[in-house]
């Protein structure tokens, strides 16, 4: 049985608004029906079967146009595709990270968004979810309409219309699904939040996250990005059993 269900008629954008993607996938034929359906939705897809040819792929991408997503496996014959995530965050690379896997456990998905993707879709899947999900996470990299005034509580800065956070002038690197959180909880300061709220507020801008622990994860990597003490939270407080609550007052 194919991993991939059943696909629909994709619309392309106009000539000369192609999004590029590196389709990081092994399984030769998912891999071409993906880039079918991707190609036709009006993408340009570069595939690369190994971890190898991938970091190949992105360092070329350095030196010409760059690609705007990567839709990534994590089962790859010369390794684990988190490695590849791991060293793109480790790098400061906010490139959007869509993970694609068979691993269903609810761990794998856990992992995945601590080290950094943006979103995670289990096989089998619908490609018109697939082309969603991408659209979505590039959208949030490219920025929102909204706010474009710039939030400051003590040392944080928080720039809507750049996506930058930064602690004392320094820039802190996020997903773009983090910093929509942040943004969210920025924008009601001192009011606790719940989970709903939250998702129902990061959604509004694209995202895809349809699970409430998405939210404890990205707040958990927020926190280790923008607090001082990451076990001692004073930017975002947690309310046990309400939810959240960004600290009016900050050092």
């Amino acid at each position: 049985m194919s991993e991939i269900a059943t696909s629909a008629t994709a619309t392309s954008p106009a000539a000369g608004l192609r999004q590029r993607v590196l389709l990081i996938e092994d399984d030769v034929r998912l891999g071409r029906m993906v880039e079918d359906y991707l190609s036709e939705a009006g993408w340009t897809v570069r595939r690369a079967p190994t971890l190898a040819l991938a970091q190949q792929e992105l360092e070329s991408a350095r030196h010409g146009p760059g690609f705007d997503a990567v839709v990534l496996d994590l089962m790859l014959p010369d390794g684990d595709g988190l490695d590849l995530c791991r060293r793109l965050r480790g790098g400061g690379d906010d490139l959007p990270v869509l993970v694609l896997s068979a691993r269903g456990d609810p761990l794998d998905r856990v992992i995945g968004l601590e080290l950094g993707a943006d979103d995670y879709l289990a096989k089998p899947f619908e490609p018109r979810e697939l082309l969603a999900r991408l659209r979505a996470i590039v959208r949030r990299r490219q920025g929102q309409p909204g706010s474009t005034h710039v939030l400051r509580f003590g040392r944080l800065e928080i720039d809507p219309q750049a996506r930058h956070a930064r602690i004392d002038g320094e820039l802190r690197q996020l997903t773009g699904y983090q910093f929509d959180l942040l943004l969210a909880l920025a924008r009601h300061p001192g009011r606790v939040l719940s989970r709903d709220f939250l998702l129902d507020a990061v959604k509004s801008s694209g995202a895809q996250e349809v699970y409430d622990r998405s939210i404890d994860v990205h707040v958990s990597r927020i926190r280790a990005v923008l607090e001082d003490d990451p076990r001692h939270p004073r930017r975002i407080l947690t309310l046990r059993g309400a939810g959240y609550v960004f600290a009016r007052s900050q050092e």
